[in-house]
């Protein structure tokens, strides 16, 4: 809400958790290593946990912790475990430099779209009414504020379902992929194996 006055230690933390969860993420877009990064992840989760529960959305903060840093970012870790990339060498991630000149090039574009957009007035239907929040909790408590507009068909049920089949979609992909490099794995490591043994009964043979 423009022109409101807001108590520095309010105005403190929130900007210190912004800077938290934008370093965070700017070290997890360039770890190597997937696990790393899984971990930096976590935290930029929690920063903007914090974010929510100084917004007074503090529903939204929990849910932010409970399903995203937890429950998301142990598929995450499953999918990491699936398909063995634990080692930056076993990633397949295209390391040429136009590559990264498109990342920070994308990213520029997306700091100045933000830069321009903070900077302009916003029209009245994009502003936020005085005491919007404690009305919305005193009329539907936290929970209804927002399972309301999330589960009614005329605004964000579509967009929610077709999340979770996205989710689901992506799931099922790596158990694919996983199931089709493990045998390759199981094969290779077992042919290795019998080398090896033919090349010590040989060798006691040669010996006798």
């Amino acid at each position: 809400m423009r022109g409101e006055i807001y108590p520095l230690f309010y105005t403190f933390h929130f900007y210190v958790f912004g800077v938290i969860a934008i370093a965070s993420a700017l070290v997890f877009v360039t770890r190597k290593s997937p696990v790393a990064a899984a971990l930096w992840l976590v935290m930029t989760m929690f920063a903007l946990a914090a974010m929510y529960v100084l917004l007074d959305a503090h529903f939204i903060g929990a849910i932010q912790v409970l399903v995203y840093a937890g429950a998301i970012m142990v598929v995450f870790l499953f999918v990491i475990m699936l398909l063995n990339l634990g080692h930056p060498s076993e990633l397949a991630d295209a390391q040429t430099g136009w590559w990264k000149l498109g990342a920070g090039a994308v990213g520029v574009a997306l700091i100045s779209m933000i830069a321009t957009r903070v900077r302009a007035d916003l029209p009245e239907s994009l502003l936020v009414p005085a005491n919007f929040a404690q009305t919305e909790l005193a009329n539907r408590n936290a929970v209804g504020s927002v399972a309301d507009p999330l589960f009614r068909a005329d605004q964000y049920l579509l967009a929610f379902e077709l999340t979770s089949i996205l989710l689901l979609a992506a799931i099922v992909g790596a158990v694919v992929l996983g199931r089709r490099s493990t045998p390759t794995r199981l094969t290779t490591g077992a042919a290795t194996d019998a080398e090896k043994r033919d090349a010590r009964d040989l060798a006691g043979v040669s010996g006798d």
